[in-house]
């Protein structure tokens, strides 16, 4: 019988999940020893121990057909992973599989599977065999109403990736604005997309940065609205100039050409995440004290 007292204590040893420990006794007719070796040739107990390590490098993807496009980011902890061709292979076959299945959140696909294997096994392979904490951050998948076109484009870098989606354009439109958006880094669409919070946010930044200029309260106040304009037209994708002609708004460049901009998805590899602080020269004198 496998007793709670007996996973307990194989993932206090192992650092695996309560469910792994509990498959793993259950293999192994409750041997602990086993039960640890069988983690280990799983590559579990090894992705159990890089858990809490940063995995904030990795690569966007994006797949997609007539109809659908889905966008993934994996995470690795170095850029070097990041270019290993085992790596690559992993995120293609995620983003292929998030693209081929209705799902919505992120644990849902880890159970789908890939080749017999889910998907979150298959992660947990690979860090046994790359030896570096690797992650499903996340992902985004759109489908086209009539009348709607994307607009693809994944940096060289492989770093960054964005899906565009216009009403009544072409598909060499909207893939100049996933271009723009790529370079430019827009938050929204348009000013009505930000929110209140970020809004009054924003209103109190400009209104103490022109205090702190040595303008009266009352001048400032005034000043503020000029300012929170301008900034909306830096962080809003329609109120940018585009990159390809300064003359010319993204929005009056899409309505030139008889389009809407209905959606916007952009990732940047590790935006918003804590990224590693390595001390270079820290690891390579411990290196040589070993």
């Amino acid at each position: 019988m496998i007793t709670a007292n007996l996973v307990k204590e194989l993932r206090e040893k192992t650092g695996a999940g309560m469910l792994d420990c509990k498959k793993a006794l259950e293999a192994t007719s409750g041997n602990i020893e086993e039960a640890t070796d069988w983690l280990r040739e799983k590559g579990i107990s090894t992705a159990a121990k890089k858990e809490g390590r940063i995995a904030a490098e990795g690569l966007v993807h994006i797949v997609y057909n007539d109809k659908k496009a889905s966008i993934v980011e994996l995470n690795s902890e170095t850029d070097f992973v990041a270019s290993n061709e085992e790596f690559i292979d992993l995120v293609k076959r995620t983003a292929n599989l998030v693209l081929d299945n209705d799902i919505k959140t992120v644990d849902e696909a880890l159970t789908l599977k890939i080749d017999d294997v889910t998907l979150n096994d298959l992660i947990i392979s690979k860090i046994a065999k790359i030896g570096e904490k690797l992650s499903f951050r996340r992902f985004e998948s759109i489908e086209l109403n009539d009348n709607e076109v994307f607009g693809i484009y994944i940096h060289n870098t492989k770093k960054i990736a964005v899906i565009i989606v216009l009403e009544g354009a072409n598909e060499e439109v909207a893939k100049d604005i996933a271009m723009h958006a790529a370079a430019m880094r827009p938050k929204h669409i348009r000013k009505e997309d930000v929110s209140v919070e970020e809004i009054e946010k924003e209103r109190e930044i400009q209104k103490q940065l022109a205090i702190n200029e040595g303008k009266p309260a009352d001048i400032a106040e005034k000043m503020v609205e000029g300012r929170i304009n301008k900034h909306f037209k830096e962080i809003c994708l329609e109120g940018q100039e585009f990159i390809k002609n300064n003359d010319l708004t993204v929005l009056e460049y899409v309505k030139n050409n008889n389009g809407i901009i209905k959606k916007m998805v952009r990732y940047e590899v590790g935006e918003g995440m804590e990224k590693r602080c390595d001390n270079f020269a820290e690891e390579v004198m411990n290196q040589i004290k070993r």
